[in-house]
């Protein structure tokens, strides 16, 4: 049963991951221009929510690049390169909100949502993709 579910399961290569990753950051691009005309007069975005999305957007992608390169050049090792890239992104995220802070002089609540609303969503992305690719190696 569980090789007839995850038989036409393909991995992702780079190419293709590149290529729905732009797509998923086009529709999160999409979803953030069309909420201020459903909630108009709420503040729902920091004063820098573009450097904030392009920071996660960009750590994310290289994170898993990180976890690609491990994979493919020993795939016993592939688990520590998943956790490497995790602790690589945390660390990096945990520097931005410390600057961040210091530099706008507090958090808000909306900058906290955001934050952690962005770095869920590409987290999960991340994660997805990741289990994709581990999947089709359990299958060989």
């Amino acid at each position: 049963m569980r090789e007839f579910l995850f038989a036409n399961v393909i991995p992702l290569n780079l190419a293709k991951f590149t290529s729905f990753y732009l797509i998923f950051v086009g529709v999160l691009i999409g979803i953030i221009a069309i909420l201020p005309t459903i909630f108009p007069g709420t503040e729902l975005f920091v004063k820098n929510f573009w450097l904030l999305f392009g920071f996660l957007a960009g750590i994310t992608f290289i994170a898993y690049l990180l976890v690609d390169i491990g994979i493919k050049k020993d795939p016993e090792v592939g688990i520590m390169a998943i956790m490497g890239s995790i602790a690589v992104k945390m660390i990096f995220c945990m520097a931005f909100v410390l600057i961040y802070s210091i530099k706008e002089k507090g958090l808000g609540v909306v900058f906290l949502v955001n934050f952690f609303s962005l770095y869920l969503l590409f987290s999960a992305f991340e994660i997805y993709c990741l289990l994709r690719n581990l999947r089709h190696q359990n299958l060989k």
